[in-house]
């Protein structure tokens, strides 16, 4: 099972969880999964936030694969540099 990980903005959408256990093979099932249980969540994950995956962030990521003890880490997009 993934281990994902809310940032703190996401927390009021989680009822203040900071993490959850989730059974999905890709960020896409794992976004679903997590939007039945956090309703609404979905929404977020999709529209705002960056991806991490086991420490590398990937800049496409709703069919990365997830391996069974993955870590991932839902992150406010970095904006800025010139």
């Amino acid at each position: 099972m993934a281990e994902v990980f809310f940032s703190s903005g996401l927390q009021a959408h989680t009822g203040g969880a900071t993490r959850a256990t989730v059974e999905a093979s890709n960020v896409r099932e794992l976004i679903d999964a997590l939007d039945q249980r956090f309703p609404g969540l979905g929404r977020h994950l999709r529209s705002r936030m960056a991806v991490a995956i086991d420490g590398e962030i990937i800049q496409e990521p709703l069919l990365e694969r997830l391996g069974a003890s993955s870590e991932v880490h839902f992150l406010p997009p970095i904006g800025g540099g010139s």
